[in-house]
């Protein structure tokens, strides 16, 4: 992967992840840098899964919608588990 793949993931990663909070309600006490991760890890599954379904020129919005879905499923999934183990 060239360098400039590796800041577009990041960019994309922020903006899913970024996208995948602002859905779900209240704060979120999870540090950026793993929105970020969560973002980008659910912008590769939501490609994985909905890229071969579909060929779609310009924006696929239902990929986007899917992948922003699985950010905030992952961003629900981190808070769960961090406010689990702060109370325990």
């Amino acid at each position: 992967m060239e360098v400039s793949g590796i800041i577009s993931a990041i960019v994309v990663g922020a903006v899913i992840g970024a996208l995948g909070r602002l859905v779900i309600p209240g704060k979120q006490a999870i540090p950026i840098w793993l929105t970020v991760v969560i973002g980008i890890v659910a912008a590769l599954i939501g490609t994985a899964i909905v890229g071969p379904l579909r060929d779609t020129s310009g924006v696929d919005w239902i990929e986007v919608i899917v992948q922003i879905g699985l950010a905030a499923a992952g961003v629900l999934l981190a808070t769960s588990m961090r406010s689990k183990g702060s109370t325990g």
